[in-house]
């Protein structure tokens, strides 16, 4: 409805039940490589390039980037694909919007699974009572501002956007998957194209505008895992999401693995998904 052309890649068959899968920042579909291979046995598999990322229209004003046309959108998507549910996965700011979708269409989520993001609720009451996580989202702060954290990114070849993933402050760590010389160059490739970073960064330039929440619970099955070594989320964040969750919650915490956790620990990422997916969840909690 939002006039908007998105792009997704997609692997499986047309007509199996559908999975789709919400990046986080800064990435695109690409972030979801191992799952689009993994799950199309038994799964269409769909990886969307957000709203302003990649080659998704970047509508240029920032108004466009309210989490209200984010949800939206995922809804649209859904049915634009021929579906009316389906499992929904969302890492990091993907995570965000996949909490929402959960909570304002439950009908439309058969199974929520979330990778390295709290329940918004969660995340607004704990930054609020906790400096260190308020210091480690600093940049939604920094992001607040026009032009300037877009130039920021681009100094050096890119520089702060490499860091983020090959750093030993905030990369996959020694024990993960390293991105490839490739992955990395897929990357520059996507955010080093004119205008590329700013549809990203505003989707942040929202983000006062619409929390706290007026609904929070979320009423499907719901995996949550998670990064201990996350640089931006603090893990006390995981387990206190379990108490918006009214049905079968399972959490997950992988010691070793960093914020980019698809990607840093593919194999048991998918193992703990493949085990959520066939269970019964009869079951309430826990």
């Amino acid at each position: 409805d939002s006039g908007l052309r998105f792009h997704y890649v997609a692997a499986g068959e047309r007509g199996k039940p559908l999975m789709l899968l919400l990046h986080g920042f800064p990435e695109f579909w690409y972030s979801w490589r191992h799952q689009l291979r993994e799950f199309k046995s038994e799964y269409r598999v769909v990886a969307l390039d957000l709203r302003g990322y990649g080659e998704t229209d970047a509508p240029s004003h920032k108004e466009y980037y309210k989490l209200d046309c984010l949800i939206t959108d995922i809804k649209d998507i859904l049915e634009s694909l021929g579906y009316n549910k389906c499992v929904l996965v969302g890492h990091d700011w993907g995570g965000m919007i996949a909490w929402l979708v959960a909570i304002c269409y439950p009908e439309m989520v058969t199974k929520l699974i979330v990778v390295n993001f709290p329940h918004p609720s969660v995340f607004t009451e704990y930054i609020l009572r906790h400096p260190s996580q308020l210091i480690k989202s600093g940049y939604y702060f920094f992001f607040q501002m026009p032009w300037f954290p877009e130039f920021m990114f681009t100094l050096n070849d890119f520089k702060i956007l490499k860091n983020l993933f090959t750093s030993q402050a905030t990369g996959i760590g020694r024990k993960g998957c390293r991105l490839t010389a490739e992955d990395i160059e897929a990357y520059l490739y996507v955010f080093s194209q004119p205008g590329a970073l700013t549809g990203p960064i505003n989707h942040y330039r929202n983000i006062f505008s619409c929390l706290p929440l007026q609904h929070h619970e979320v009423v499907m099955p719901t995996l949550l895992l998670w990064g201990e070594r996350d640089a931006f989320m603090e893990v006390e964040m995981a387990e206190m999401t379990r108490i918006y969750v009214k049905n079968h919650f399972r959490l997950t915490i992988l010691s070793e693995a960093s914020h980019w956790l698809q990607q840093d620990q593919p194999d048991i990422v998918n193992k703990l998904i493949w085990t959520f997916l066939k269970e019964e969840t009869t079951r309430k909690r826990e």
